[in-house]
């Protein structure tokens, strides 16, 4: 079949989806497209829900991912506000929640996670929220008002933006965090103490090291209760504790799962018509030569490049190494790269002033690196860190040292 007679169907309309219909046209795709979402909206940006959004600083109506006649000019077949229920991958075809069919030669997976709930009494309570799309910011929003007393269980990223939002907007804020601090799996513990003293000089109060027992009261949670017993009065719960991969279409067609659909390096299942990217996929990264799973805007952004050109029988681009960012309060956090528990750390600045950067160095190479409100060092920090570009420890210490001049291009 030639590739103009071929009918590709994206599944899943977030970053990863939208990014990857985009990729397949700019590739020279001139087939039919399809993409599937199950929200009734058109695909949107969702990092701004846990900052702009909820400092007022932006609607949901400017997050839109492209305007309605970008996607027309695309030439894509918009499936808004529908889901696949079934996969039939002998037959190629998809069943949507209204009962139609749709039939394909090329599939892609990009059905992403949900949040974590919380699954003891008191998690269905309508004050108890998570925050992953639209609809749950607006039906957290008619409760976000000041002088209402907030807990956020959970100190990872989502539930510290949360925080800084809420602590902005003058609500009484507590966060629980069952770690002995906060962002535990994630980050050095130099971070984590930056952030638990950021948080603290804008009022945010942290219970570490304490997990939830019960969440009480009728028809409303009025208190969380702790493990030791004590009880937090509130008015709102917000639960960040993680995100699930949604593998459920994959699992029940007999594809591989583990913890995100199993792709290779190209992103393609072991059938050789369907493809999976973004949040829900196990993808073998080629820059760590291992399995990884990412929740990350460039991961999906990437991932999404990679399928298309596999799909269309083009080379892939390579890995990139993997990065991410957090804004909270006046503090831009870049991260790329996996933390390393035994490297070295080096650190570029003063941590108390909020403008520094911190460097893991293993062997002479910087393997992960995270920069607070240093934009141009993270620039450099791509390249050291993606190049495997040797580094002398004692030198990098030197704020003085410009990191642009340890690249290639500056010799």
């Amino acid at each position: 079949m030639s590739e103009s007679n071929l009918h590709i169907v994206v599944v899943g309309a977030g970053q990863a989806g939208a990014d990857c219909v985009n990729a397949l046209r700019q590739q020279g795709f001139a087939g039919r497209l399809s993409l599937i979402g199950d929200e009734p909206r058109l695909p949107y940006r969702r990092p701004p829900l846990s900052k702009a959004c909820l400092l007022g600083q932006a609607g949901v109506d400017s997050l839109g991912l492209r305007s309605a006649a970008a996607w027309e000019k695309l030439d894509v077949e918009m499936r808004m506000g529908q889901s696949v229920e079934h996969l039939d991958r002998a037959a190629r075809q998809l069943q949507l929640l209204d009962g139609s069919r749709l039939d394909y030669d090329r599939l892609v997976l990009a059905t992403g996670s949900r949040a974590r709930r919380w699954t003891l009494p008191g998690g269905d309570r309508s004050n108890v929220h998570t925050l992953r799309s639209i609809d749950d910011l607006q039906r957290l929003l008619p409760a976000w008002q000041a002088g209402r007393r907030l807990v956020v269980i959970g100190g990872g990223y989502i539930g510290l933006e949360v925080a800084a939002a809420a602590s902005q907007h003058g609500l009484k804020v507590t966060v629980v965090e069952n770690q002995p601090r906060l962002l535990a799996r994630v980050a050095v513990p130099l971070l984590s103490d930056f952030y638990l003293q950021l948080h603290q000089d804008h009022g945010v109060e942290f219970e570490l090291g304490q997990g939830v027992a019960h969440l009480l009261g009728e028809p409303e949670v009025t208190a969380v209760e702790l493990s030791d017993g004590r009880q937090l009065e509130c008015d709102l719960v917000v639960v960040g504790i993680g995100s699930l991969p949604n593998t459920s279409l994959a699992s029940e067609s007999g594809l591989e799962v583990n913890d995100g659909i199993v792709v290779d390096a190209g992103m393609q299942t072991s059938d050789p018509a369907v493809w999976a990217i973004g949040d829900c996929c196990r993808h073998f990264n080629t820059f760590y030569q291992a399995r990884m799973r990412m929740e990350s805007v460039p991961a999906a952004q990437e991932q999404a490049k990679v399928a298309a050109a596999t799909i269309l029988g083009k080379a892939p681009p390579a890995h990139a190494v993997p990065w991410f960012w957090s804004d909270q309060y006046d503090v831009k956090l870049q991260m790329i790269g996996q933390p390393v528990a035994e490297a070295e750390l080096v650190v570029r600045g003063d941590p108390a002033g909020g403008d520094f950067s911190l460097c893991q160095v293993q062997q002479g190479i910087i393997v992960a690196a995270a920069t607070l409100n240093r934009t141009q060092e993270f620039v450099a920090l791509r390249r050291l860190v993606g190049e495997r570009i040797a580094v002398d420890a004692v030198a990098l210490a030197d704020p003085e040292l410009a990191l642009k001049s340890l690249l290639p291009s500056a010799v």
